[in-house]
Protein backbone atom coordinates (compact mmCIF):
# COMPACT_ATOMS: atom_id res chain seq x y z
CA UNK A 1 0.00 0.00 0.00
CA UNK A 2 1.11 3.67 -0.34
CA UNK A 3 3.09 5.20 2.42
CA UNK A 4 -0.33 6.98 3.90
CA UNK A 5 -1.06 6.81 7.80
CA UNK A 6 -3.56 4.77 8.19
CA UNK A 7 -2.50 3.62 11.70
CA UNK A 8 -2.82 7.05 12.93
CA UNK A 9 -5.59 8.12 10.78
CA UNK A 10 -7.82 4.72 12.30
CA UNK A 11 -6.26 5.98 15.98
CA UNK A 12 -8.36 9.34 15.70
CA UNK A 13 -11.69 7.67 15.23
CA UNK A 14 -12.72 6.29 18.22
CA UNK A 15 -16.06 4.76 16.76
CA UNK A 16 -13.41 2.64 14.82
CA UNK A 17 -12.49 0.05 17.87
CA UNK A 18 -16.11 -0.95 18.88
CA UNK A 19 -16.63 -4.48 18.02
CA UNK A 20 -19.39 -7.22 18.39
CA UNK A 21 -19.02 -10.85 19.49
CA UNK A 22 -15.48 -10.31 19.01
CA UNK A 23 -15.56 -9.17 15.27
CA UNK A 24 -14.59 -5.63 14.83
CA UNK A 25 -17.44 -3.25 13.44
CA UNK A 26 -16.19 -2.56 9.71
CA UNK A 27 -17.49 0.76 8.60
CA UNK A 28 -18.32 0.36 5.06
CA UNK A 29 -21.49 3.10 4.57
CA UNK A 30 -19.33 6.35 4.46
CA UNK A 31 -21.60 7.78 1.37
CA UNK A 32 -24.33 8.29 3.98
CA UNK A 33 -22.24 9.69 6.41
CA UNK A 34 -18.73 9.01 7.79
CA UNK A 35 -17.76 8.61 11.59
CA UNK A 36 -15.96 11.10 13.18
CA UNK A 37 -12.66 11.99 14.65
CA UNK A 38 -12.28 12.17 18.64
CA UNK A 39 -11.34 16.05 18.33
CA UNK A 40 -14.88 16.88 16.53
CA UNK A 41 -17.09 15.02 19.63
CA UNK A 42 -14.82 16.98 21.90
CA UNK A 43 -15.12 20.56 20.18
CA UNK A 44 -18.62 19.96 20.32
CA UNK A 45 -19.18 19.11 23.94
CA UNK A 46 -16.81 21.86 24.63
CA UNK A 47 -18.62 24.18 22.84
CA UNK A 48 -22.20 22.83 24.48
CA UNK A 49 -20.54 22.57 28.39
CA UNK A 50 -18.91 26.50 27.86
CA UNK A 51 -20.53 28.18 24.74
CA UNK A 52 -23.56 27.64 24.59
CA UNK A 53 -25.68 30.84 23.25
CA UNK A 54 -27.32 32.46 20.30
CA UNK A 55 -24.92 35.09 18.65
CA UNK A 56 -24.86 38.54 17.94
CA UNK A 57 -25.32 39.01 21.60
CA UNK A 58 -23.38 41.66 23.85
CA UNK A 59 -21.75 39.64 26.54
CA UNK A 60 -18.87 36.69 26.41
CA UNK A 61 -20.62 33.66 25.41
CA UNK A 62 -22.20 35.01 22.31
CA UNK A 63 -19.37 36.66 21.20
CA UNK A 64 -17.56 33.40 21.00
CA UNK A 65 -20.53 31.87 19.32
CA UNK A 66 -20.14 34.79 16.75
CA UNK A 67 -16.44 33.83 16.51
CA UNK A 68 -17.12 29.68 16.09
CA UNK A 69 -19.38 31.19 13.22
CA UNK A 70 -16.54 32.82 11.82
CA UNK A 71 -13.98 30.33 12.17
CA UNK A 72 -16.36 28.06 10.61
CA UNK A 73 -16.77 29.92 7.23
CA UNK A 74 -13.15 30.99 7.22
CA UNK A 75 -12.49 27.22 7.20
CA UNK A 76 -14.75 25.87 5.00
CA UNK A 77 -13.55 28.74 2.70
CA UNK A 78 -9.92 27.33 3.11
CA UNK A 79 -11.29 23.57 2.45
CA UNK A 80 -13.34 24.64 -1.35
CA UNK A 81 -10.53 27.69 -2.21
CA UNK A 82 -13.03 30.55 -1.26
CA UNK A 83 -13.94 32.99 0.70
CA UNK A 84 -15.39 32.85 3.69
CA UNK A 85 -18.09 34.83 2.60
CA UNK A 86 -19.22 33.03 0.11
CA UNK A 87 -20.02 30.05 2.62
CA UNK A 88 -23.61 29.14 3.64
CA UNK A 89 -24.41 26.67 6.26
CA UNK A 90 -27.56 24.94 6.75
CA UNK A 91 -29.28 21.88 8.20
CA UNK A 92 -28.21 19.83 5.07
CA UNK A 93 -27.11 19.88 1.87
CA UNK A 94 -30.77 19.49 0.92
CA UNK A 95 -32.88 21.88 2.59
CA UNK A 96 -30.26 24.44 1.51
CA UNK A 97 -30.66 23.51 -2.43
CA UNK A 98 -34.42 24.00 -1.69
CA UNK A 99 -33.96 27.02 -0.30
CA UNK A 100 -31.60 28.68 -3.07
CA UNK A 101 -33.85 27.16 -6.07
CA UNK A 102 -36.68 29.33 -4.61
CA UNK A 103 -34.28 32.40 -4.43
CA UNK A 104 -33.24 31.25 -8.48
CA UNK A 105 -37.07 30.97 -9.23
CA UNK A 106 -37.98 33.96 -8.53
CA UNK A 107 -36.15 35.55 -11.61
CA UNK A 108 -37.15 32.18 -13.96
CA UNK A 109 -39.82 32.56 -16.37
CA UNK A 110 -42.55 29.98 -18.24
CA UNK A 111 -39.76 28.25 -21.17
CA UNK A 112 -36.72 28.65 -19.01
CA UNK A 113 -35.12 25.22 -18.74
CA UNK A 114 -33.00 23.82 -15.85
CA UNK A 115 -31.20 20.62 -16.80
CA UNK A 116 -30.25 17.72 -14.50
CA UNK A 117 -29.09 14.35 -14.34
CA UNK A 118 -29.92 10.75 -14.56
CA UNK A 119 -26.97 9.73 -11.95
CA UNK A 120 -27.54 12.57 -9.10
CA UNK A 121 -28.85 12.60 -5.56
CA UNK A 122 -32.28 13.27 -5.61
CA UNK A 123 -31.14 16.56 -3.77
CA UNK A 124 -29.99 17.77 -6.81
CA UNK A 125 -32.90 16.81 -8.65
CA UNK A 126 -36.26 17.24 -6.57
CA UNK A 127 -35.02 21.30 -5.81
CA UNK A 128 -35.11 21.94 -9.36
CA UNK A 129 -38.25 20.04 -10.27
CA UNK A 130 -39.97 21.90 -7.68
CA UNK A 131 -40.02 24.96 -10.17
CA UNK A 132 -42.08 23.56 -13.23
CA UNK A 133 -44.74 24.81 -10.68
CA UNK A 134 -43.49 27.99 -12.21
CA UNK A 135 -44.01 26.72 -15.79
CA UNK A 136 -40.06 25.92 -16.00
CA UNK A 137 -39.26 23.01 -18.29
CA UNK A 138 -36.82 20.28 -16.50
CA UNK A 139 -34.68 18.82 -18.90
CA UNK A 140 -32.38 15.24 -18.24
CA UNK A 141 -29.11 13.92 -19.11
CA UNK A 142 -29.29 10.29 -19.55
CA UNK A 143 -26.36 8.06 -18.59
CA UNK A 144 -24.51 5.11 -20.66
CA UNK A 145 -25.83 2.24 -18.62
CA UNK A 146 -22.31 -0.02 -19.21
CA UNK A 147 -20.51 2.17 -17.23
CA UNK A 148 -22.82 4.50 -15.31
CA UNK A 149 -21.61 7.43 -16.51
CA UNK A 150 -22.94 10.45 -17.96
CA UNK A 151 -23.47 10.06 -21.78
CA UNK A 152 -21.42 13.30 -22.77
CA UNK A 153 -23.63 13.44 -26.31
CA UNK A 154 -27.21 13.84 -24.34
CA UNK A 155 -25.35 16.42 -21.68
CA UNK A 156 -24.52 18.58 -25.12
CA UNK A 157 -28.33 18.45 -26.71
CA UNK A 158 -29.79 19.04 -23.32
CA UNK A 159 -28.40 22.76 -22.70
CA UNK A 160 -29.85 25.08 -25.13
CA UNK A 161 -30.27 28.80 -25.07
CA UNK A 162 -33.09 28.37 -23.20
CA UNK A 163 -31.39 26.85 -20.31
CA UNK A 164 -31.03 28.96 -17.03
CA UNK A 165 -29.65 26.37 -14.51
CA UNK A 166 -27.58 23.14 -15.23
CA UNK A 167 -27.20 20.82 -11.86
CA UNK A 168 -24.82 18.08 -11.89
CA UNK A 169 -22.92 15.66 -9.25
CA UNK A 170 -19.11 15.88 -8.95
CA UNK A 171 -19.42 12.28 -8.57
CA UNK A 172 -22.41 9.97 -7.89
CA UNK A 173 -23.04 8.94 -4.31
CA UNK A 174 -24.38 5.12 -5.65
CA UNK A 175 -21.90 4.27 -8.24
CA UNK A 176 -18.69 6.28 -7.39
CA UNK A 177 -18.61 7.70 -11.09
CA UNK A 178 -16.54 11.07 -11.17
CA UNK A 179 -18.02 13.55 -13.90
CA UNK A 180 -16.29 16.53 -15.79
CA UNK A 181 -17.69 18.80 -13.74
CA UNK A 182 -15.29 21.36 -15.47
CA UNK A 183 -17.29 20.26 -19.01
CA UNK A 184 -20.70 20.58 -17.26
CA UNK A 185 -19.28 24.21 -16.33
CA UNK A 186 -18.31 25.14 -19.43
CA UNK A 187 -21.26 24.12 -21.43
CA UNK A 188 -23.53 26.16 -18.50
CA UNK A 189 -21.82 29.47 -18.91
CA UNK A 190 -21.78 29.31 -23.05
CA UNK A 191 -25.08 29.16 -22.94
CA UNK A 192 -25.52 31.91 -20.65
CA UNK A 193 -26.48 29.39 -17.58
CA UNK A 194 -25.90 29.06 -14.34
CA UNK A 195 -23.76 25.84 -13.19
CA UNK A 196 -25.11 24.26 -9.42
CA UNK A 197 -22.63 21.64 -8.72
CA UNK A 198 -23.50 19.05 -6.20
CA UNK A 199 -20.23 17.44 -4.17
CA UNK A 200 -21.72 15.90 -1.54
CA UNK A 201 -20.17 12.97 -2.18
CA UNK A 202 -16.72 13.91 -4.08
CA UNK A 203 -15.91 15.88 -1.02
CA UNK A 204 -14.30 13.40 1.18
CA UNK A 205 -12.09 11.86 -1.63
CA UNK A 206 -10.14 14.93 -3.25
CA UNK A 207 -9.50 18.22 -3.38
CA UNK A 208 -11.98 20.69 -4.37
CA UNK A 209 -11.10 24.20 -5.89
CA UNK A 210 -14.17 26.33 -6.85
CA UNK A 211 -12.19 28.98 -8.29
CA UNK A 212 -10.54 26.64 -10.97
CA UNK A 213 -13.94 25.14 -11.43
CA UNK A 214 -15.67 28.37 -11.71
CA UNK A 215 -18.96 26.58 -11.03
CA UNK A 216 -21.74 29.32 -9.45
CA UNK A 217 -22.97 27.19 -6.57
CA UNK A 218 -21.14 23.97 -5.58
CA UNK A 219 -22.82 21.92 -2.21
CA UNK A 220 -21.26 19.49 0.24
CA UNK A 221 -21.95 17.73 3.63
CA UNK A 222 -19.24 17.85 6.59
CA UNK A 223 -21.66 14.83 7.87
CA UNK A 224 -19.74 13.11 4.74
CA UNK A 225 -16.31 14.07 6.24
CA UNK A 226 -15.80 13.77 9.37
CA UNK A 227 -17.87 16.28 10.54
CA UNK A 228 -21.20 16.62 11.99
CA UNK A 229 -24.87 16.84 10.51
CA UNK A 230 -24.97 20.01 8.65
CA UNK A 231 -25.31 21.55 5.14
CA UNK A 232 -22.97 23.30 2.93
CA UNK A 233 -23.62 26.03 0.12
CA UNK A 234 -20.63 27.73 -1.96
CA UNK A 235 -21.75 30.92 -3.72
CA UNK A 236 -20.17 33.41 -5.68
CA UNK A 237 -20.21 36.65 -4.09
CA UNK A 238 -22.08 38.01 -6.86
CA UNK A 239 -25.21 35.86 -7.30
CA UNK A 240 -25.26 35.65 -3.18
CA UNK A 241 -25.59 39.67 -2.90
CA UNK A 242 -28.12 39.80 -6.61
CA UNK A 243 -30.00 37.01 -5.52
CA UNK A 244 -33.16 37.95 -2.98
CA UNK A 245 -33.66 34.85 -0.52
CA UNK A 246 -36.78 33.74 1.13
CA UNK A 247 -35.77 35.24 5.26
CA UNK A 248 -37.20 36.87 8.10
CA UNK A 249 -37.75 40.39 7.90
CA UNK A 250 -35.52 41.11 11.54
CA UNK A 251 -32.96 38.80 9.87
CA UNK A 252 -29.74 40.90 8.56
CA UNK A 253 -29.63 41.62 5.27
CA UNK A 254 -25.98 41.50 4.48
CA UNK A 255 -23.39 38.79 3.98
CA UNK A 256 -24.35 34.99 5.05
CA UNK A 257 -26.66 36.31 7.74
CA UNK A 258 -29.12 36.80 5.01
CA UNK A 259 -29.21 32.92 3.62
CA UNK A 260 -28.39 31.44 6.74
CA UNK A 261 -32.19 31.39 8.05
CA UNK A 262 -32.99 30.91 11.92
CA UNK A 263 -30.55 29.90 14.35
CA UNK A 264 -27.81 28.02 13.22
CA UNK A 265 -26.09 24.61 14.89
CA UNK A 266 -23.62 26.38 16.26
CA UNK A 267 -22.18 22.94 18.05
CA UNK A 268 -21.62 21.58 14.79
CA UNK A 269 -20.25 24.32 13.21
CA UNK A 270 -17.76 23.78 16.47
CA UNK A 271 -16.99 20.54 15.11
CA UNK A 272 -16.92 21.54 11.57
CA UNK A 273 -13.88 23.35 12.35
CA UNK A 274 -12.37 20.50 14.79
CA UNK A 275 -12.88 17.74 11.48
CA UNK A 276 -10.78 20.54 9.34
CA UNK A 277 -8.29 20.90 12.09
CA UNK A 278 -8.07 16.70 11.61
CA UNK A 279 -7.70 17.19 7.92
CA UNK A 280 -5.01 20.28 8.37
CA UNK A 281 -2.90 17.59 10.71
CA UNK A 282 -3.16 14.85 8.26
CA UNK A 283 -1.53 17.06 5.72
CA UNK A 284 1.22 18.04 7.51
CA UNK A 285 1.89 14.49 8.18
CA UNK A 286 1.55 13.26 4.56
CA UNK A 287 3.96 16.29 3.48
CA UNK A 288 5.20 18.61 6.31
CA UNK A 289 5.58 22.17 6.02
CA UNK A 290 2.92 22.36 3.23
CA UNK A 291 2.13 25.83 3.97
CA UNK A 292 -1.05 27.56 5.47
CA UNK A 293 -4.48 25.87 5.96
CA UNK A 294 -5.16 25.47 2.28
CA UNK A 295 -2.00 23.83 0.98
CA UNK A 296 -1.71 21.30 3.72
CA UNK A 297 -5.79 20.55 2.98
CA UNK A 298 -4.75 20.47 -0.45
CA UNK A 299 -1.98 17.71 0.92
CA UNK A 300 -4.15 15.86 2.58
CA UNK A 301 -6.89 15.33 -0.43
CA UNK A 302 -4.29 14.52 -2.54
CA UNK A 303 -3.17 11.45 -0.32
CA UNK A 304 -6.27 10.78 0.55
CA UNK A 305 -7.25 10.11 -3.39
CA UNK A 306 -4.07 8.11 -4.00
CA UNK A 307 -4.28 5.80 -1.00
CA UNK A 308 -8.39 5.22 -1.81
CA UNK A 309 -7.19 4.22 -5.81
CA UNK A 310 -5.13 1.46 -4.21
CA UNK A 311 -8.01 0.40 -1.99
CA UNK A 312 -10.91 0.30 -4.55
CA UNK A 313 -8.20 -1.53 -7.02
CA UNK A 314 -8.02 -3.87 -4.78
CA UNK A 315 -12.03 -4.03 -4.15
CA UNK A 316 -12.76 -4.16 -7.47
CA UNK A 317 -10.39 -6.71 -8.71
CA UNK A 318 -12.06 -8.87 -6.14
CA UNK A 319 -15.88 -8.29 -6.70
CA UNK A 320 -15.63 -9.19 -10.41
CA UNK A 321 -13.81 -12.71 -9.37
CA UNK A 322 -16.80 -13.70 -7.60
CA UNK A 323 -19.35 -15.87 -9.62
CA UNK A 324 -22.84 -14.43 -9.66
CA UNK A 325 -21.89 -10.76 -8.69
CA UNK A 326 -23.06 -8.43 -11.51
CA UNK A 327 -20.97 -4.94 -10.83
CA UNK A 328 -22.06 -1.43 -12.03
CA UNK A 329 -19.79 1.06 -12.79
CA UNK A 330 -16.31 1.92 -13.76
CA UNK A 331 -14.36 -1.28 -13.64
CA UNK A 332 -11.21 -0.37 -15.69
CA UNK A 333 -7.63 0.47 -14.23
CA UNK A 334 -6.81 3.00 -16.45
CA UNK A 335 -10.24 4.75 -15.62
CA UNK A 336 -10.23 5.02 -11.70
CA UNK A 337 -9.33 8.86 -11.75
CA UNK A 338 -12.85 9.13 -12.81
CA UNK A 339 -14.55 7.20 -9.67
CA UNK A 340 -14.48 7.40 -6.08
CA UNK A 341 -14.08 4.12 -3.85
CA UNK A 342 -18.06 3.56 -3.92
CA UNK A 343 -18.98 0.64 -5.62
CA UNK A 344 -22.52 -0.84 -6.27
CA UNK A 345 -23.14 -4.85 -6.62
CA UNK A 346 -26.08 -7.28 -6.99
CA UNK A 347 -25.55 -11.13 -6.04
CA UNK A 348 -27.60 -13.71 -8.30
CA UNK A 349 -28.80 -15.57 -4.92
CA UNK A 350 -29.88 -12.48 -2.98
CA UNK A 351 -31.72 -9.28 -2.60
CA UNK A 352 -29.93 -6.08 -2.15
CA UNK A 353 -31.45 -6.45 0.94
CA UNK A 354 -31.07 -9.98 2.17
CA UNK A 355 -27.18 -9.30 1.51
CA UNK A 356 -26.70 -6.31 3.51
CA UNK A 357 -28.39 -7.98 6.30
CA UNK A 358 -25.87 -11.18 6.43
CA UNK A 359 -23.02 -8.75 6.13
CA UNK A 360 -24.22 -6.48 9.03
CA UNK A 361 -25.37 -9.62 10.68
CA UNK A 362 -21.08 -10.31 10.26
CA UNK A 363 -20.03 -6.85 11.44
CA UNK A 364 -19.91 -5.85 8.33
CA UNK A 365 -21.86 -2.60 7.61
CA UNK A 366 -23.45 -1.62 3.93
CA UNK A 367 -26.43 0.24 2.75
CA UNK A 368 -28.95 -1.11 0.54
CA UNK A 369 -31.62 0.60 -2.02
CA UNK A 370 -31.82 3.49 -4.14
CA UNK A 371 -29.32 6.23 -1.79
CA UNK A 372 -31.82 8.90 -3.41
CA UNK A 373 -30.61 7.95 -6.99
CA UNK A 374 -33.75 7.49 -7.57
CA UNK A 375 -33.28 8.28 -11.36
CA UNK A 376 -30.14 5.65 -11.28
CA UNK A 377 -32.04 2.94 -10.22
CA UNK A 378 -34.62 3.19 -12.60
CA UNK A 379 -32.60 3.49 -15.80
CA UNK A 380 -30.61 0.38 -14.31
CA UNK A 381 -34.30 -0.74 -13.74
CA UNK A 382 -33.47 -2.32 -10.34
CA UNK A 383 -35.63 0.17 -8.50
CA UNK A 384 -38.59 -2.51 -8.24
CA UNK A 385 -36.01 -5.41 -6.77
CA UNK A 386 -34.58 -3.73 -4.54
CA UNK A 387 -32.16 -1.51 -5.95
CA UNK A 388 -28.13 -2.30 -5.33
CA UNK A 389 -26.07 -3.07 -2.54
CA UNK A 390 -23.31 -0.03 -1.96
CA UNK A 391 -19.67 -0.68 -0.35
CA UNK A 392 -18.32 2.93 -0.07
CA UNK A 393 -14.35 2.81 1.42
CA UNK A 394 -13.01 5.62 2.73
CA UNK A 395 -9.23 7.17 3.87
CA UNK A 396 -10.03 5.18 7.01
CA UNK A 397 -10.64 1.49 5.41
CA UNK A 398 -7.88 -0.59 5.04
CA UNK A 399 -6.58 -3.21 2.73
CA UNK A 400 -7.14 -5.84 5.30
CA UNK A 401 -10.92 -4.95 5.80
CA UNK A 402 -11.58 -4.98 2.04
CA UNK A 403 -10.33 -8.82 2.04
CA UNK A 404 -12.67 -9.35 4.88
CA UNK A 405 -15.83 -7.95 3.01
CA UNK A 406 -14.43 -10.21 0.22
CA UNK A 407 -13.83 -13.16 1.92
CA UNK A 408 -17.99 -12.75 3.10
CA UNK A 409 -19.47 -12.03 -0.23
CA UNK A 410 -17.36 -14.77 -1.35
CA UNK A 411 -19.01 -17.19 1.22
CA UNK A 412 -22.10 -15.77 0.23
CA UNK A 413 -21.99 -16.51 -3.63
CA UNK A 414 -21.09 -20.00 -2.77
CA UNK A 415 -24.10 -20.63 -0.70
Amino acid sequence: MLDFPVSWVRSQFPSLAQESNGKPFLFLDAPGGTQVPHRVIDAIGGYLSKYNANNHGLFATSRKTDSVIAHAHQAMGDLLGCRADEIIFGANMTTLTFALSRAIGRDLKPGDEIVVTTLDHDGNVAPWRALEERGVVIRTVDIRTADCTLDPESLERQVTPRTRLVAAGYASNAVGTINDVARVVELAHRAGALAFIDAVHYAPHGPVDVAALDCDFLACSPYKFFAPHLGVIYGKRAHLDRLTPYKVRPALNEGWDRWETGTQNHEALAGLVAAIGYLEDLGQRVRPGSGGRRSLLLSAMEAIQGYERELIGRLIAGLLAIPGLRFYGITDPAQFHRRTPTVSIRMANRTPQQLAQRLGEEGIFVWDGNFYALGLTERLGVEADGGLLRIGLVHYNTGDEVDRLLGELRKAAAQ
